[in-house]
């Protein structure tokens, strides 16, 4: 799948090409009905798909405090894409200089003579341009006018309630899983880089491989059973996922314990698979009572996956 990121950088179709827009946050089963209709469109015209995302998310970008947080990182994201056979990415840079851009600007500048845009798969909600003042009429009215047909997209419901991130947010809030695996078509994961960490948990005899979230907020906090891939194989686990209160952490971050691995998992990335939640994340009165707590947990997941 090829990737181009930022305006400046947008590649042109010279054939053309069939586009969708949005944040793709998970890439739900809602999101995938809209891949297989760009698909499905571009097949009939014999065009490369392009999926549009946007680098910070723009919630995020208007206010980091109180954006909602993500199902997926750009690199999940972009390897779920891929998965799905998307042709090309197009990470547009929100910025102030994006989002400046009036609905007839990013018409012309990013989907017409930017992408070569030659149909458009979207959601009739869509708001676009400068304070939004773009919308879906204004794309069917811009496709009269440049050439590019605009198709809308149904929603997806599953017992009668609309698929979307927000609800699958909301299922991994209360740790309902299973939930969460129905609306993502998929158990839910988190991708990242090993890294360096205080190595706290490794004088109670648990090493752990710390995945740093990059991120103000998680979808889920608290002790978890996982599955955890890695270069050497999968290994069942348990992990902690949150701000470590009792050692005073200020970022959240991902801290798997890996059953029966040794040896180095330093700078390589690895998959957490979210299996079932142990307990909520608390602060311990010491760190006794926590190496006392992490050892009960070590022994519920172990339970959990039937090994001794």
């Amino acid at each position: 799948m090829q990737f181009f990121r930022a305006l400046h950088n947008i590649q042109t179709f010279e054939q053309g090409c069939v586009l969708t827009i949005g944040n793709f946050d998970g890439v739900h089963l809602g999101h995938q009905r809209v891949l297989n209709k760009l698909k499905a469109t571009a097949n009939t015209l014999g065009l490369p798909t392009v999926v549009m995302v946007f680098e910070p998310q723009p919630k995020e970008w208007f206010d980091v405090q109180t954006a909602p947080a993500r199902l997926s990182t750009l690199a999940e994201k972009t390897e779920l894409l891929a998965a799905q056979g998307i042709d090309a990415l197009a990470c547009m840079a929100f910025n102030n200089r994006f989002r400046g851009l009036s609905a007839e600007q990013f018409v012309k500048q990013v989907l017409v003579d930017g992408l070569n845009v030659k149909a458009i798969i979207i959601g009739d909600d869509f708001r676009f341009g400068c304070d939004r003042s773009g919308d879906f009429a204004y794309l069917q009215k811009s496709g009269e006018q440049y050439g590019f047909d605009v198709q809308d997209t149904r929603t997806v419901e599953q017992e009668g309630e609309r698929i979307s991130s927000t609800l699958i947010r909301q299922a991994l809030n209360d740790a309902d899983l299973s939930l969460a695996q129905s609306l993502l078509g998929r158990e839910y994961s988190i991708s990242g880089r090993v890294a360096h960490g205080q190595k706290l948990a490794r004088t109670f005899g648990v090493p752990t491989a710390n995945v740093l979230l990059k991120r103000n907020h998680t979808p889920l906090v608290g002790v978890f059973a996982v599955e955890v891939f890695t270069q050497a194989g999968n290994f069942n686990g348990v992990a902690n996922i949150g701000m470590r209160p009792t050692v005073g952490g200020t970022k959240p971050i991902l801290e798997p314990h890996l059953f029966g691995f040794a040896g180095d998992l330093y700078g390589q990335r690895i998959k957490v698979v979210f299996k079932q939640k142990i307990r909520d994340e608390k602060r311990f009165n010491g760190l006794d009572e926590l190496k006392a707590a992490i050892l009960n947990d070590i022994q519920l997941a172990k339970a959990y996956f039937n090994e001794q």
